[in-house]
């Protein structure tokens, strides 16, 4: 688990296309993505710049219900996340929430602790499928 509880990865493509391997392998899996939000659109909406930055919201019941079912406050963070941006220096970077992390910040408890670790495997497997 990293310091902020982020995982974050290089990604060999660029962010639409990262977004795209990832958005399939997720749906590959059986999850649903719930939404896929196109930061760097809003922004220009508004006559703002920013580099490339999108996100998708991803789960399903049976993977995150157990951890609200402990603590409710979990589902802050639940449905999963992933963040796809371009750095100024123009690499493309995968980062998502590590589930350790989000038990942690919820005081979820060893009984949900193989959800937890499920849950992390699903996202590195996902993560690296997208990425590289």
């Amino acid at each position: 688990m990293s310091a902020n509880g982020m995982t974050t990865i290089p990604s060999a493509f660029g962010v639409k296309e990262t977004v795209d391997r990832l958005e399939g392998a997720i749906k590959a899996k059986g999850l649903t993505v719930f939404a896929r939000i196109d930061h760097a659109a809003g922004a220009a909406a508004v006559d703002m710049p920013l580099r490339p930055t999108e996100v998708l919201v991803f789960g399903n019941a049976k993977g995150g219900t157990p951890l609200m079912e402990v603590n409710q406050s979990a589902g802050i963070d639940l449905p999963l996340k992933a963040l796809v941006y371009q750095d100024a220096d123009g690499k493309v970077w995968l980062a998502y929430n590590d589930p350790s992390w989000i038990a942690d910040r919820h005081c979820l408890g060893a009984a949900v602790g193989p959800n937890v670790d499920g849950m992390a495997k699903v996202l590195e497997t996902l993560a690296t499928q997208a990425s590289k």
